[in-house]
């Protein structure tokens, strides 16, 4: 699939869902993508994904430490 306009999604989720959410999102790393991705390129890209959700979910106030 190739680059093309940014896609804007919206997702209604809990208080616990979001906290957990972002738990998982500040533990995953390059090597969790890895093992799901087709090649190394596909879990960067995976990984970059994640970070937006990740900075999306602090914006809210949802950033565990």
């Amino acid at each position: 699939m190739a680059d093309t306009e940014p896609v804007v999604i919206t997702v209604e989720l809990t208080d616990q869902e979001a906290w957990d959410f972002a738990q998982f999102l500040k533990r995953v790393g390059h090597s969790d993508y890895l093992v799901n991705a087709e090649n190394s390129e596909q879990a960067y890209r995976m990984l970059f994904a994640g970070e937006k959700v990740r900075a999306a979910l602090a914006d809210v106030g949802y950033a565990p430490r």
